[in-house]
């Protein structure tokens, strides 16, 4: 009896041992992924970016278009939209004059084409179905939709004067603007921002780590620089601004 006895305790000994050392590694483990999780936040992004550059951008079909995930159609956009700028700004191409010579081109190529096959007895040319897929046209709309409400609720908090930082951005930024508007017309600006969209984000996407440590150090001078302006001008011109009676 004394032997079983003793043969039970050891099994118990080893029992309580396995599950100790299980408890011990499972919380270095947990110590281990709670480190890793710091580390990680500690990460800065660009704009305070917490999601890929896929994501950022809606993900889907959209993204790998402005991210060159498929190489033939993002060439192709850019390609398109060259070609448009080309022939609109550089050569003064009317829209209306290109559409209807192109259309008449196209149609009269078919229709002859395909009245011919009827003599020679061929198979007439294989015309495909051209639609636009919904998905793509309510992914575009979607990510549209949430940007503008978000450029929508900063421009609010701006006009009730909640952020004088943001304002002086705000303002900066629309008086880049119209100097670009004045030194050159409509289409050139879109062109333009069709060039960055499709250079910027791949750029971005393949180089993030530097240039997120570049807009860490940037980030902090223009904070220091900004904090002297604001202790030495804007705090002195906001306390001269009158202001109305405070509400309980």
């Amino acid at each position: 009896m004394s032997d079983e006895h003793k043969h039970e305790e050891s099994i118990m000994e080893k029992i309580a041992e396995k599950i100790h050392g299980h408890d011990a590694s499972s919380s270095s483990d947990s110590d281990d992924e709670k480190k890793e999780s710091s580390i990680k936040t500690k990460i800065y992004r660009l704009f305070g970016r917490e999601m890929p550059v896929h994501k950022v951008f809606g993900g889907g079909k959209p993204a790998d278009i402005f991210l060159w995930r498929n190489k033939k159609v993002s060439g192709g956009v850019l390609g398109a939209a060259t070609l448009s700028w080309i022939l609109f700004e550089l050569l003064q191409y009317n829209l209306l004059t290109l559409f209807g010579h192109v259309s008449i081109l196209v149609l009269a190529v078919l229709f002859l084409w395909s009245s011919a096959t009827t003599f020679i007895h061929k198979t007439p040319p294989h015309i495909p179905e051209v639609h636009i897929p919904e998905e793509v046209v309510l992914q575009l709309a979607s990510g549209l939709r949430i940007e503008i409400n978000r450029g929508f609720t900063i421009l609010r908090n701006i006009a009730l004067g909640r952020d004088l930082k943001k304002f002086l951005m705000v303002v900066a930024g629309l008086w880049v603007l119209s100097k670009l508007g004045s030194s050159c017309n409509f289409l050139t600006l879109i062109y333009i921002a069709t060039v960055l969209l499709f250079t910027v984000p791949v750029l971005y996407e393949k180089y993030e780590d530097k240039v997120d440590d570049f807009g860490e150090k940037a980030m902090k001078e223009i904070k220091k620089q900004y904090a002297v302006l604001d202790e030495k001008v804007l705090s002195k011109v906001m306390s001269k601004i009158p202001r109305g009676a405070k509400k309980d």
